[in-house]
């Protein structure tokens, strides 16, 4: 019987972090109020990685992890407690950095296409006259050597065909014998011959749409959910796969309809395909929602203007995404354009005008046939770019609409990465108008919503996928959710953001405008912060913008100036000051936007995930920063104290908001009637475009928006929060409260977040007449 969660809370396992320190947590992770523990991927990876995400053999769970027995104790110690399992899993591809971890990748190289595993992977034979490319090389002539029955360079290890090297052979021709052919690491974005992980070269793409290597691939991970282990399962980037919606089906077949959830990035309007067998996705549509609430929408213009004086002219977001996905189409996947066009007649520009319609592409990708409309879309919009490739669009369009067509279903394999390495590692980098806004799975092209806005989309949700995960910060998030909520603040004060940046680029030019607001931005909202994590920070977002510098051409010139920028946020007096009286005017305000963001999240609809240590302030920023480890040993010494009665202030230690995220979740696991539906309450008065309320079935939310517009207004004075009848508890103050007309002065005068829970109804014992 499959069990759908209340609400979970996530995990990276590591060796340094592994099942049975996990299993050490399960206590307080119930006693915290989370219906399921949520695991980051478990199966055997590659060595020392921190992530998972790189599984080297899906038949075994890692022994750097624990490895089964562990799992064992894990699963039998959280459902003991009441808690279920979810483990995230990664179906798209392995990893092979290192062909020796890898039997699969091992033994398709050591055989070639006579591989038991040659149809494991999505490899273009023909492209590489039979041999795969692997893109290894430092240089022109390798000193290739013969070691131990395996073929050398440098640390690097590669099987040798059976026969190939017993004839007295050099190294270079025993090399040529191979069913691989090892070429200089620059020419793999444009030859490589295998699918992989967007531009990511140790990731190579499976085929999980042949039964085949389903079964094999998939066997360890059903064995959990029948033997009981596991209760549900994160699917990570199903885009990636030639056909989603038939590998849910399948894996649905296999489980049982268990709880399962993608990783799936939904575009501004864009809905989940509503056949797909998932209950929902990872959430990033709402962390969207949540964040733009709080966020002024009198600061868009003042901010807007602030962007073009930083770029020299109007900032346009539709150019910065196509000229980022465009960019990547010629570049980093021009090996992926290039085999989809061998997929389709030879014609005048058939690269160019599939790259057009990449970066033309409005969504991440569609689902043939559902979805044809995009493809439509972009090829309109192709055209009236490029009117010069109209007649090679037109060509190629029929055949990209055939959901058989084998071009067809590798360009809706091909336009996520091409949206994922345009949009979020690229322009995401490149548009400083408010850094809070450029966040995965959102459009910072939407600036903010009002409060009847947000209500509209939670009505939806709950409407149509009340079972799937909500968020604000996983260990994919460019921000953590405190230090965006930091950020969000400064819209509420733009001239002060204007001025302090202002001081700031004086001190420290970089001589590229918008990626020193993003930069000084999110220094901001994650202030304090240490030196080293600013660096790579810094460094990592420099490199992804690629306007001054990048991964495969580092500029010594601009990455001095650029780590100058860095140590003058520590180092020169007036930058310091300028950086901390700004965090110092908006750390009240932070706070309130933090705890309220935490109470939409958690009692809105949907299936909140609190992501390791945020019950606590999470100013993380891009990964791997967001991956650090946690102090939990402080969060179980703050819970004990909350629970013997404390109520914490808001304040830099961070109890109240564990505080809050206590009260909500163990509501929602306590009392699930209350949460049943979604209704938005009406706020009246002076103030009332300062709260957002909204009844769950019984459970009456409250949340305080632009604080500091509040605090200029004078307060809450005469404004009320209209609620149903009836006599509640409010679950994060205590106190009881009468329903109807509440004025939100008193309601809110301890914290800025109430969540009032209809009280429970005795039963009166009556005497037999």
């Amino acid at each position: 019987m499959s069990r759908t969660p209340r609400s979970t809370y996530r995990l990276q396992i590591r060796r340094e972090f592994d099942l049975d320190a996990a299993t050490a947590l399960i206590d307080y992770i119930a006693a915290l109020g989370a219906d399921a523990v949520y695991l980051s991927p478990i199966l055997t990876s590659e060595p020392g990685s921190a992530h998972g995400y790189d599984v080297t053999d899906p038949s075994a769970v890692d022994p750097d992890r624990g490895g089964p027995d562990a799992l064992a104790r894990l699963a039998d110690a959280a459902h003991a407690a009441g808690l279920a399992v979810l483990v995230d899993i990664v179906p798209n591809h392995m990893g092979v950095a290192t062909p020796a971890h890898n039997p699969w990748w091992w033994d398709l190289l050591t055989h070639g296409r006579e591989s038991r595993y040659a149809d494991a992977f999505d490899i273009d034979w023909d492209a590489g006259g039979g041999r795969i490319r692997l893109p290894v090389l430092g240089e022109d002539d390798p000193e290739l050597r013969i070691e131990d029955g395996t073929l050398r360079y440098w640390e690097h290890r590669f099987p040798l065909a059976p026969g190939t090297a017993d004839d007295g052979a050099t190294p270079a021709e025993v090399h040529a014998r191979q069913h691989y052919e090892l070429v200089h690491w620059r020419r793999g974005d444009a030859e490589l011959n295998f699918r992989r992980f967007f531009a990511v070269t140790t990731l190579a793409g499976l085929r999980v749409e042949d039964p085949r290597v389903f079964d094999e691939s998939h066997a360890e991970v059903l064995r959990w959910v029948r033997a009981g282990l596991v209760d549900g399962l994160r699917i990570d980037h199903p885009d990636g796969l030639a056909d989603p919606g038939g590998y849910l089906a399948r894996l649905s077949e296999e489980t049982g309809g268990a709880y399962v959830l993608v990783e799936k990035i939904l575009e501004h309007g864009e809905e989940l395909p509503p056949h797909w067998a998932t209950a929902g996705t990872t959430g990033y549509d709402a962390l969207g929602d949540i964040d733009r609430v709080l966020i002024d929408p009198a600061a868009e213009p003042v901010l807007d203007d602030l962007e073009a004086e930083l770029r020299g002219g109007p900032a346009d977001w539709g150019a910065l995404v196509h000229e980022g996905k465009s960019a990547v189409a010629r570049t980093l996947l021009r090996a992926e354009v290039a085999r989809l066009a061998r997929l389709l007649p030879a014609t005048d520009a058939v690269e160019d005008a599939l790259r057009e319609l990449l970066a033309c592409f409005p969504v991440y990708r569609s689902y043939l046939p559902a979805g044809i409309e995009h493809l439509h879309e972009a090829a309109t919009h192709a055209r009236r770019r490029r009117p010069e490739l109209a007649a090679a669009i037109d060509r190629v369009l029929p055949y990209l609409a055939d959901p058989a067509h084998p071009a067809a279903i590798r360009f809706q394999q091909t336009s996520g990465a091409v949206m994922a390495k345009g949009v979020e590692d690229t322009a995401f980098y490149r548009y400083g108008r408010l850094a809070s806004l450029n966040e995965v799975g959102g459009d910072p092209s939407e600036f903010a919503i009002d409060v009847d806005e947000f209500h509209r989309r939670q009505m939806l949700r709950q409407a149509r996928t009340p079972l799937s995960m909500t968020t604000l910060s996983t260990h994919d998030t460019k921000r953590g959710e405190d230090t965006r909520a930091r950020i969000d603040a400064l819209s509420e004060v733009p001239q002060l953001w204007r001025s302090t940046l202002a001081t700031l680029r004086g001190r420290a030019p970089l001589g590229d405008g918008p990626l020193e607001s993003l930069l000084w931005a999110s220094f901001i909202g994650a202030w304090p912060l240490s030196r080293e994590r600013a660096h790579a920070y810094a460094e990592k977002a420099a490199r992804e913008a690629a306007t001054g510098t990048s991964w495969t051409d580092p500029d010594e010139a601009f990455e001095e100036r650029l780590h100058a920028l860095v140590d003058a946020a520590f180092d020169d007096e007036t930058a310091r000051a300028a950086v901390e009286e700004c965090v110092e005017f908006v750390r009240e305000a932070g706070w309130i936007n933090a705890l309220s963001a935490k109470l939409l999240q958690l009692a809105a609809p949907g299936v909140p995930d609190v992501y390791q240590g945020s019950e606590l302030w999470n100013r993380s920023l891009v990964d791997p920063d967001n991956r650090l480890p946690v102090d939990f040993d402080e969060r179980r010494r703050l819970l004990e104290r909350i629970d013997g009665g404390e109520l914490p202030p808001p304040d830099e230690s961070a109890a109240a908001k564990l505080l809050v995220t206590s009260r909500v979740l163990r509501a929602r696991r306590d009392r699930p009637e209350l949460f049943t539906r979604y209704a938005g309450l009406p706020v009246v008065g002076h103030a009332s475009a300062h709260a957002i309320a909204f009844d769950r079935g019984g459970a009456v939310a409250v949340a305080t928006r632009l604080p500091i517009g509040l605090s200029r207004r004078g307060g809450w004075n005469d404004t009320r929060v209209l609620t149903p009848p009836g006599r509640y508890i409010d679950a994060i103050g205590g106190e009881a409260v009468e329903g109807g007309e509440l004025l939100l002065g008193r309601l809110l005068s301890r914290y800025p977040v109430a969540l009032l829970l209809r009280a429970e109804k005795r039963t009166e014992e009556k005497g037999s007449a």
